[in-house]
């Protein structure tokens, strides 16, 4: 039925349909994840004004920020699985009113114990966001256009530190003392609240599956799910069906240990990248701001061309590690310019460019491996442990800094894990394991 529906529709007509899904969720999704990023990363403009408020050193800093990851992992799987249960409309507002109010809440903390609560609270509102929203887009778009679609999406990171880092700045600068408070719980405040309104919009306007679009014609919605259940077909006869089966599987592991490539750049790229900055010589906290938004606009641009022609290819292991190599590059010589605030700009540009290429590329790998009832599961356990990594890397990082007085151990280190983790999905997931449809959509 699905294969004599599809072949009905035309190339033109079937372009037009992914389009209007595309304008439909992308633009909400993608301010919905332009706020996640932000509130989870404002730390690391607002650390630069309350580290000396609560008594806060660099260690302590970087063990708040692998605090986030502990609620974060342990609750991907259970909110995936809750997800397929109960709908995506219910579980992203949830989330995002949660994170929201613990996000503004952050303004009155006061000393470094209640930083690691507020920092491990905001892990656990977060916690299973980032693999509900791409386990979502499976049910909306076939694979053949999912790294266009991933890519836009994850405009919202490129997004969110062009705009959050002038933002932020901003409000550092000239909210301080504003109605007696400091800049950075201005910060929190105005930074945390649009989560819980936007969640709460969320709630009226998703749909939980095509089935459920009103929006769309009978026509329409019959044609998405004809090709959704293609790309499953074409799955059916490479992984197992069950989450139960698909925990047995090594490649899943693997999977897992690649994605880590994801999390040890943004530890440091997202979590160190205004203090690097300012290190090199940029003293005003509004212009950090501004210069932050440099790599990302680059890496944005970046990110579009390569996910544009890893759906034209139709391959996707070889662009991952290539620019899984490009963001090590990129981060092993940042310390050798760690005085030159125009050569950490330049390859804080290339870190970013190869690390939000990652973030999307990587994640039309598991869904063309995993299928039926295993990709719900799977994608949140890949995600679990690849974010698990953020519990270790901003520790290892900070600490290395300690210890040795300078970045350059804890960068090279990173860079090492990032190699690694590219070579594991070039050599250890085969492509012939990666079933995609070559279809025009």
């Amino acid at each position: 039925m699905s294969d004599s529906y599809s072949s009905a529709t035309s190339s033109d007509e079937r372009k037009a349909i992914y389009a209007k899904v595309g304008w439909r969720l992308i633009p909400f999704l993608f301010i919905c994840y332009t706020l996640n990023f932000l509130d989870r990363v404002n730390i690391s403009f607002a650390h630069l004004q309350f580290q000396k408020d609560i008594g806060l050193s660099d260690a302590a800093y970087g063990l708040g920020v692998g605090l986030f990851f502990v609620g974060y992992v342990a609750l991907e799987v259970p909110s995936n699985l809750l997800l397929k249960k109960m709908g995506a409309r219910l579980t992203i507002s949830r989330i995002m009113i949660l994170w929201g109010l613990v996000s503004s809440g952050m303004m009155f903390v006061r000393n470094p114990v209640e930083f690691y609560i507020a920092r491990a609270l905001l892990g656990i509102a977060e916690g299973g966001f980032f693999p509900g929203i791409v386990l979502y887009l499976t049910y909306w778009f076939p694979s053949a256009k999912r790294a266009r679609i991933t890519s836009r999406l994850f405009l919202a990171v490129a997004v969110a530190g062009a705009l959050g880092g002038p933002v932020s700045g901003w409000i550092l600068s000239h909210m301080n003392g504003v109605s007696g408070m400091q800049g950075w719980k201005w910060l929190f405040l105005l930074e945390g609240l649009p989560s819980v309104i936007v969640g709460i919009v969320a709630l009226f306007y998703l749909n939980d599956k095509p089935a459920d679009a009103r929006w769309l014609t009978s026509e329409q919605r019959e044609m998405i799910a004809s090709d959704i259940a293609d790309d499953e077909k074409v799955k059916s006869d490479i992984t197992s069906s069950s989450f139960g089966e698909v925990l047995k599987d090594p490649r899943l592991y693997l999977l897992a240990f690649g994605y880590m490539a994801v999390p040890w750049s943004s530890s440091v790229l997202s979590f160190w990248g205004p203090s690097i900055i300012r290190r090199a010589g940029i003293s005003n906290l509004a212009d950090v701001g501004l210069l932050s938004a440099i790599p990302y606009i680059v890496g944005a641009a970046f990110m579009l061309l390569v996910c544009r022609n890893s759906d034209r290819m139709m391959e996707r292991r070889w662009h991952y590690g290539a620019v899984a190599m490009l963001t090590a590059f990129g981060l092993s010589l940042l310390p050798s310019a760690a005085s030159n605030w125009v050569a950490s700009i330049a390859l804080l540009s290339v870190s970013n460019a190869g690390f939000l290429t990652a973030v999307a590329l990587f994640w039309t790998i598991p869904p063309a491996y995993l299928s039926g009832r295993a990709a719900a599961g799977g994608i949140g356990l890949v995600s679990c442990i690849g974010q698990s990594a953020g519990l270790v890397a901003p520790v290892v990082f900070s600490w290395g800094n300690s210890l040795t007085k300078s970045a350059t151990a804890g960068f090279y280190l990173v860079a090492m894990v990032i190699v690694c983790a590219g070579l594991s999905i070039i050599i250890g997931v085969p492509a012939r394991k990666l079933k995609e449809r070559r279809v025009e959509v």
